[in-house]
C-alpha cells in the first residue's frame, strides 16, 4: 500500500520527502518526529502496533496524519489524548475507498428498511488474501456498527482469509422466502491508495482527530471544488 500510494502521489505532482519502512520500526516517536520536520502530510499504511508511535510521532512534528491501518482502534483513546495534547491532526479509516464509502450509506439505508421486517436476518461476510492480519476487517468492523445501529440489534460477521482475494464485503438480508445481498468487490488497492491522497490533501491546515466515513462528504465537496478551480 505505502508503495502504491507514493506512486500515485508522483503521478498527481506530489512530491515524497520521506519513505519510512520496516527498518524505521524500532526509531524513537522524538527521532521520526525530527526526520519528518518539513514535511506536508504524512500517511500511514503500515501495521497496528505502530500507529501509536507514528501518531505521536507526527503530532510532536507539526505533521497532520493519514492512518490507512486497521486493527489498532482500541489505541484509539490513547492517540486521540497525544494529538490533543500536541494540537495534531489526524484522519482515520477502517477503508478509505470512495466505493466502499457508498457501500457503507446504501447499507444503512438498507438496513432501515429491513429494521421492522421480522421475517428477515441480516448476516455479513467478507474475505481477503491470506496474508490480512486482522479478521474480521476493519471494513466489516465498521459495517456492522453502521447496519447493527440501524436495525437496533447485532448482525453476524463472517471472515474467510485465502489466496489472493483482493477484498469483498457482502450484507445480506435472509427469510424463507428469499435472500437479498449487497456486495462491495474490490478489483484492486488503488481505490484505497487514491482515497487516502485525497484525506491527505483534506487534512492538512487542520486540527483534531477525524474518522474518514463521518467527514467524507465534506472531503469530497472540497476535492470538487479543487477540480473545479483548475
Amino acid at each position: 500500500m505505502g508503495q502504491l500510494v507514493g506512486r500515485l502521489a508522483t503521478e498527481q505532482g506530489q512530491k515524497i520527502a520521506l519513505t519510512l519502512d520496516i527498518e524505521d520500526a524500532d526509531r524513537r516517536a522524538e527521532d521520526l518526529a525530527t526526520a519528518l520536520l518539513g514535511c506536508d502530510v504524512a500517511i500511514d499504511f503500515s501495521i497496528a502496533d505502530t500507529v501509536p508511535k507514528n501518531a505521536e510521532a507526527c503530532a510532536l512534528a507539526g505533521v497532520p496524519i493519514v492512518v490507512g491501518t486497521t486493527g489498532w482502534l482500541a489505541q484509539l483513546p490513547e492517540v486521540q489524548r497525544v494529538m490533543t495534547g500536541h494540537d495534531g491532526a489526524l484522519i482515520y479509516g477502517a477503508n478509505f475507498s470512495v466505493g466502499v464509502q457508498m457501500f457503507y450509506r446504501i447499507a444503512a439505508r438498507a438496513a432501515e428498511l429491513f429494521r421492522d421486517l421480522d421475517s428477515y436476518d441480516g448476516f455479513i461476510e467478507e474475505a481477503h488474501h491470506k496474508r490480512k492480519r486482522d479478521a474480521p476487517s476493519g471494513t466489516a468492523i465498521q459495517l456492522h456498527k453502521i447496519v447493527a445501529e440501524k436495525l437496533g440489534h447485532e448482525v453476524p460477521v463472517a471472515s474467510t482469509r485465502a489466496g489472493y482475494i483482493p477484498g469483498t464485503h457482502r450484507l445480506g438480508f435472509d427469510s424463507a422466502a428469499d435472500q437479498i445481498t449487497l456486495t462491495h468487490e474490490a478489483r484492486s488497492r488503488e481505490g484505497f491508495a487514491a482515497g487516502a491522497l485525497v484525506a491527505a490533501r483534506w487534512i492538512v491546515g487542520r486540527k483534531g482527530v477525524y474518522e474518514f466515513s463521518e467527514v467524507f462528504e465534506e472531503i469530497v465537496t472540497a476535492q470538487r471544488h479543487r477540480d473545479t478551480e483548475k
